[in-house]
């Protein structure tokens, strides 16, 4: 069963990444527009295949969420003076956790003079300088506005920038009025035609909505292991309480996307050392709905309702609808006490992680009161040790792969000297 198209995946991972600063995004989609005028004039690639370059055009400033996430809205200093830290993060991004990791060096060459990624034996340089041309054409022409001249670059030709790329770009620009329609917004709908052409299979779906996953890390690191913790918890009660493989199916991909919204809570919120404030917490408690937004129209039905139900209970005391348990199904359920489950076993802000004793005191208390499905409260206490030591495995190969990602950043980022 298909409970996300292709193109969707594309879309809802631009809008996530958009919920922690909308800045590299936007400016990616405009460069993934030239970028795929640019390779379609050129006429080497399929459409199918065009349709990948405009994910990896789009998100060529991906590893700025990590190595720039202070000064992120400084985009002349990561794209100008500090350009190969973002690079070559985001390039290891691509590369362990992408499906699409033949095309992840083209984000760590796309600032590389032109005059030395000509000897660079890689299949898709081409892409790398097409992104390089397109990136600066956007770059001055939205700080320069009417002063701007695209002809400005003729003097890198050949030398930083691919003497072929940009008659293609001028070519492009001219007979496809880029600037006015980037200037109108009309690019955008081209751009939302592009991505019909994408390709993925099942596994390419869930190893992008894994990637999403990794994602929440560009805020917090904490986030992915609650993630990792949450799709644990759920996968292990499904099974236990014998759910039917479709119906796990979907309550694992609500457990993945269940928390997304948190993105757009500002960290000082999420990372406090006390109790909320009343304000604070119904800021906080908007994450539902800002995730609901971003799934609409993308994702299947009933992953958005198991997603969005998170924080409902039995006794609708719950948000954001305070549904009751009638009004509910096993799986949403499941992920209320999963998630309860995550934020007792996994360190946070304002206390240590809880002791198993204290852990199911709390659920069982909880329960009694009927908030939480007392079915599913008793299977998880039941089976405790074996649960927790399938999220203990699955945190450490979460850390295992950020360890790689920090060695190789390390070793990458030693041989360009950063």
């Amino acid at each position: 069963m298909e409970y996300i198209k292709s193109k969707d995946i594309f879309l809802l991972m631009r809008d996530v990444l958009k919920l922690i600063h909308p800045r590299p995004m936007a400016h990616g989609s405009r460069v993934a527009y030239m970028v795929y005028l640019m390779l379609r004039e050129r006429g080497k690639y399929e459409e199918f295949e065009l349709a990948d370059m405009v994910m990896v055009a789009t998100m060529h400033d991906i590893g700025a969420y990590m190595t720039e996430a202070g000064k992120i809205n400084d985009v002349l200093r990561y794209e100008g003076k500090e350009s190969m830290a973002h690079s070559i993060y985001g390039y290891l991004f691509f590369r362990y956790l992408s499906p699409v990791s033949e095309l992840s060096k083209a984000i760590m060459y796309h600032h590389m003079d032109y005059d030395k990624l000509k000897n660079v034996d890689y299949a898709y340089k081409d892409l790398a300088a097409y992104i390089n041309i397109a990136e600066k054409m956007d770059i001055y022409s939205t700080s320069m506005g009417n002063q701007f001249d695209m002809h400005m670059f003729q003097k890198q030709a050949g030398t930083k920038l691919s003497t072929d790329g940009l008659y293609i770009f001028y070519e492009c620009a001219q007979k496809y009025n880029i600037f006015e329609k980037i200037a109108s917004g009309e690019y955008k709908k081209e751009l939302d035609e592009i991505v019909e052409y994408m390709i993925f299979n099942n596994e390419d779906k869930k190893k992008f909505l894994e990637m999403l996953m990794y994602c929440r890390g560009f805020k917090n690191k904490g986030m992915v292991l609650d993630s990792a913790t949450t799709a644990c918890v759920c996968d292990d009660l499904a099974e236990s309480l014998m759910l039917p493989r479709q119906e796990r199916e979907i309550l694992y991909y609500g457990a993945l996307l269940h928390d997304i919204g948190m993105l757009a809570i500002p960290r000082e919120i999420i990372e406090a050392p006390r109790k909320l404030t009343p304000e604070e917490t119904k800021l906080l408690r908007t994450h539902v709905e800002i995730a609901a937004k971003v799934y609409k129209g993308r994702v299947d039905d009933e992953i958005v309702r198991i997603a969005v139900s998170h924080h409902e209970r039995c006794d609708g005391s719950g948000y954001p609808k305070r549904l009751r348990d009638i009004q509910m199904n096993m799986a949403q359920r499941i992920l209320q006490v999963a998630d309860v489950v995550t934020a007792l076993v996994n360190e946070r802000s304002y206390r240590s992680l809880l002791p198993k004793e204290k852990v199911i005191s709390i659920l069982t208390e909880e329960a009694s009161r009927n908030r939480l499905k007392q079915q599913v409260v008793i299977t998880f206490v039941k089976s405790y040790d074996q649960i927790m030591q399938h999220v203990r495995s699955e945190s450490a190969e979460i850390l295992k792969m950020y360890e790689t990602l920090n060695m190789q950043y390390g070793l990458i980022s030693k041989k360009y000297k950063i």
